[in-house]
């Protein structure tokens, strides 16, 4: 068995499935297999979804540098999935604030968003990713063309507004979202120093190639 019929057969079915493991536990959770929802059940799902919702967009950005770190090329084909999980999930703790904790309330929706900063954030990288979500099947990646690659740099942007938004929303201990912050500084970071280095790669070897001329 080949490498790419093994990624199909096994290791997609195998992360999409550790990847369906935090919703399936707040479905246990829900209904006391796994654990219970605390005191504050809605506050305890939407904590739930958002912190795996951001941690989807984190391990998404990661594809990348372990790619061109280890050289294992085939690493890109999981993260569509992961990007999309992302998505799966930040929906998800959209929905609960949207249907259980504001009870579809137009009025208090609409206030929450344009009142309180850290909704407003929060909201801005749910859209983003959603156009993303929407856009990722193959089809539509043809159809935008460079379009495509332009919407989905996006991700960077939503990665800053989603710890952004963690981190105004904690009141106290901001432990967490400080790791998330490490996190997608060193993975921007990483971005950015190896795009320099192509660039000044590029450049030396123009400026070589110019000399032997």
């Amino acid at each position: 068995m080949n490498t790419l019929t093994q990624i199909r057969f096994i290791w997609k079915p195998a992360v999409f499935f550790a990847c369906l493991l935090p919703a399936l536990q707040a479905v246990g959770d829900a209904f006391g297999v796994t654990g219970d929802l605390g005191a504050n059940p809605v506050e305890a799902l939407q904590d739930h979804f958002g912190n795996w919702g951001l941690r989807f967009v984190l391990i998404a950005l990661a594809v990348t540098p372990v790619r061109q770190i280890t050289g294992r090329n085939w690493v890109t084909r999981f993260r569509r999935m992961l990007g999309l999980f992302a998505f799966f999930y930040v929906l998800m703790h959209f929905l609960v604030w949207l249907l259980l904790d504001q009870s579809l309330n137009l009025s208090a929706i609409g206030a929450d968003i344009f009142e309180r900063p850290f909704i407003t954030i929060g909201f801005a990288a749910f859209l983003l990713l959603s156009a993303m979500a929407a856009t990722s099947t193959n089809g539509m990646r043809r159809r935008l063309g460079r379009r495509w690659q332009q919407l989905h740099y996006s991700v960077y942007a939503v990665g800053i507004l989603a710890v952004w938004h963690y981190w105004w929303q904690v009141k106290k201990d901001v432990t967490e979202p400080l790791i998330y912050a490490t996190l997608l500084i060193i993975l921007l970071g990483y971005r950015v120093v190896h795009h320099w280095r192509h660039v000044h790669d590029r450049k030396k070897k123009a400026g070589a190639r110019i000399v032997t001329a």
